[in-house]
């Protein structure tokens, strides 16, 4: 008795199956993907800036951030974080937050601006919407630590991405005859993004200078 054989695949079960392969390993890798930005990185970061906060004064540190309404253990490391947009603000931003350079020194007449993640890289800005008018807010600085008071809460100053004036000496959206105006003042400016995942706009909160502890 003669036997038949087995028909082969055709053409078109070959490349079905062949994509579905292809989109179950995309799949895969997405999903990794996803757990290493939303997950690993957290626990990366976190271990970074614990070795930081060990003996800050020994690292490139500029000084430590402490939120109370954040909790009262809370403090993460401030990092020199050039403009915020290039390798070495990228950097400070995965292993604590970022101070804006290219602004004043903390405790100095002018704007120090500091930058965080609100997901991703240890979180430090998780909770910016608790923030409230009246807040206080710390920076330890190598010489002193300086409190500012917070103008405004977590979710009350929303800007475009695109907005610079939050980065200005006198953060000012409408200064006077359009003409930034020099600071006579020492405030502190917390930016991060508004929407926990992609966002085009940025939450901004202004504190100003009211107590120096020199060390």
């Amino acid at each position: 008795m003669t036997q038949t054989a087995p028909p082969r695949d055709s053409l078109a079960r070959r490349v079905v199956r062949t994509v579905g392969v292809i989109m179950i390993a995309a799949g895969l890798v997405i999903m990794g993907w996803f757990a290493w930005q939303y997950w690993g990185t957290n626990v990366v970061a976190q271990q970074q800036q614990q070795k930081i906060l060990e003996e800050w004064t020994e690292t490139e540190a500029v000084g430590i951030l402490r939120v109370p309404r954040f909790g009262a253990e809370y403090e993460v490391p401030i990092l020199p974080g050039s403009n915020l947009l290039d390798a070495k603000g990228d950097a400070a931003l995965s292993k604590g937050v970022a101070w804006y350079e290219l602004g004043a020194k903390f405790g100095d007449v002018g704007n120090a601006v500091v930058a965080g993640h609100r997901v991703t890289h240890g979180e430090p800005f998780k909770d910016f919407p608790k923030l409230r008018a009246g807040d206080k807010v710390s920076v330890e600085t190598r010489e002193a630590t300086y409190t500012y008071v917070l103008r405004n809460g977590g979710t009350e100053i929303i800007v475009p991405f695109t907005a610079s004036w939050p980065l200005h000496d006198v953060p000012d959206p409408n200064p006077p005859n359009g003409v930034a105006a020099e600071p006579t003042e020492s405030v502190l400016t917390l930016v991060t993004c508004s929407e926990l995942f992609h966002t085009d706009n940025r939450s901004v909160v202004i504190g100003d200078l009211t107590a120096t502890k020199a060390k």
